[in-house]
């Protein structure tokens, strides 16, 4: 893939690999504050000129690790059973996906779909990159059944920011005490429910519960 960093040889692919498993580990254990030069380098075992040969500085060190986060969450939809043909339950099960995804790290979900890194902005041919392998597996599982005046990728895009909505209000919520008589208990079970509820409103209302 061409990108503003370029790629390493055959040679340094082990290396780097190394390199970005320690990324992932830091960004996981510190958040991205811990995302220097400096950390990665120890962390990974080398010096900072290593990160300099392989990455080209932190930029490049952050869209290898936005890469590769999106990667991972890719992984996650590949790993889902066959579709079934019921658009909703493909749907539900996609987006349930997506929410395990991010409360499993809440950290690396904040660095891919925020701006945690002030000035950080993503290689536009990583971020179409991530697109196709993520926000378009979702428009394949609602094409069949998106109303005929309704573009599939408009209606898979509400689905999508729904489901993204709630999953990141309930990070937030799950990292504050909540007020007093919150309707939400602090289990995973309420959040759950309510997350496929307000999928399930949303799908009748485009009219994709097939």
């Amino acid at each position: 893939m061409a990108t503003r960093h370029s790629h390493p040889g055959p040679a340094e692919t082990h290396s780097r690999e190394r390199f970005l498993q320690a990324a992932l580990t830091i960004l996981v254990q510190e958040g991205v504050a811990g995302l220097t030069v400096r950390n990665l380098a120890d962390a990974a075992g080398s010096s900072t000129v290593g990160v300099y040969t392989r990455f080209g500085g932190r930029s490049g060190v952050l869209d290898a690790l936005y890469e590769r986060t999106f990667e991972l969450l890719h992984q996650e939809f590949v790993r889902l059973p066959e579709r079934t043909g019921r658009t909703a339950g493909d749907i539900l099960a996609f987006a349930r996906a997506y929410r395990r995804f991010a409360l499993e790290s809440p950290a690396r979900y904040g660095f891919m779909f925020e701006r945690p890194v002030p000035g950080f902005d993503p290689d536009p041919n990583l971020r179409a990159h991530a697109q196709r392998h993520t926000f378009d597996l979702l428009v394949d599982r609602i094409r069949a059944a998106a109303p005929p005046d309704m573009a599939a990728r408009v209606a898979a895009y509400l689905v999508w920011t729904t489901m993204h909505g709630l999953v990141s209000v309930e990070l937030t919520n799950r990292q504050r005490t909540s007020p007093p008589g919150w309707f939400l208990d602090p289990g995973d079970d309420s959040y759950s429910r309510v997350f496929t509820e307000g999928l399930t409103a949303v799908m009748r209302g485009l009219g994709v519960l097939a």
